[in-house]
């Protein structure tokens, strides 16, 4: 199991903290108020379009990342008004 805060895989950058993985480097969130602001950017706004939520996890995955995101991803997409939405209305 990955430790959440392991000193090796943060990066502190002009007083921006930075989360690195093998492939990437990704700004590091601890912000409860601009998490849900990537989770609606990336998922409900307009230029998204209510994305899957394997396609809205690739695009946080590509510019974010905060402990537990996946798990966080995954319930606002499941929680989504609008996708609950269409997912009745086409079966």
């Amino acid at each position: 199991m990955e430790k959440a805060y392991d000193e090796g895989r943060f990066n502190l950058l002009d007083g921006i903290l930075y989360h690195r993985n093998k492939h990437t480097c990704v700004m590091a969130l601890t912000d409860r108020n601009l998490i849900n602001t990537i989770l609606h950017e990336f998922h409900d706004s307009v230029a998204a379009g209510h994305l899957s939520e394997y396609r809205t996890l690739q695009r946080v995955k590509a510019c974010s990342w905060w402990p537990n995101w996946k798990k966080d991803v995954a319930e606002y997409c499941q929680t989504c008004d609008r996708c609950q939405k269409e997912k009745r209305a086409t079966g």
